[in-house]
């Protein structure tokens, strides 16, 4: 399909630069917040599909990873509770989360989610889809999701992707991310922007 293209295309991009701009070392350690323990796309847990070092990677994930662990036993896998991450400050020299941060809550858990990454890891790379984007990554539905989420929720209660209304995503803006970034105590960042036929598909961020 061309999503799943489009997609694949886009992945591999943000897998580039995070390893011009992270430079991963053999020795490095990495945390994976939010990986899938069912594969519903080619490109789910590209980061374990794609890194050569996956005895170096720690999986975390607020879902059961059986079927996760039988497909990247090298991988350590963790199961945690969506708040608080169970390692000790610095416990890793590189955060790596790939279109989690939307998923995690509203405002407040968002915020928490960063502060939990940023007090975890030395580095931290992580990816979140643009709301200002013209399509809706995963609904695949057009501008609807640039209407307040009240009405975008009750819209796809008549729609097959009922499902994507709620708590199950909270899309954020350039301006949005930013104020997170600043609510959980982060200044020193750099946010990259991943295009697609001249729109701001998704944002890459370096902390």
């Amino acid at each position: 399909m061309i999503a799943n293209l489009i997609s694949k295309n886009n992945r591999t991009s943000k897998y580039k630069l995070f390893l011009d701009v992270i430079r991963p070392l053999e020795s490095d350690k990495i945390l994976d917040v939010g990986v899938n323990n069912w594969e519903y796309s080619p490109v789910d847990n590209f980061l374990e599909k794609n890194y050569p070092y996956l005895e170096n990677i720690t999986a975390l994930s607020v879902d059961t990873n059986e079927e996760f662990k039988k497909r990247y036993p090298k991988v350590n896998s963790i199961v945690y509770d969506g708040f608080y991450f169970p390692f000790e400050d610095k416990s890793f020299d590189i955060g790596w989360s790939n279109a989690v941060i939307e998923h995690v809550g509203d405002i407040e858990r968002q915020v928490l989610f960063l502060k939990e990454l940023k007090r975890t890891c030395k580095r931290v790379y992580f990816t979140t889809p643009n709301r200002y984007f013209p399509f809706e990554v995963h609904t695949r539905y057009p501008l609807i999701h640039w209407l307040p989420k009240r009405i975008f929720d009750r819209i796809l209660q008549f729609t097959p992707q009922k499902w994507a209304s709620g708590d199950y995503m909270y899309l954020l803006s350039r301006k949005k991310l930013e104020k997170i970034l600043k609510e959980a105590g982060i200044t020193d960042y750099k946010i990259y922007k991943n295009r697609f036929c001249g729109f701001t598909m998704d944002f890459s961020i370096i902390i």
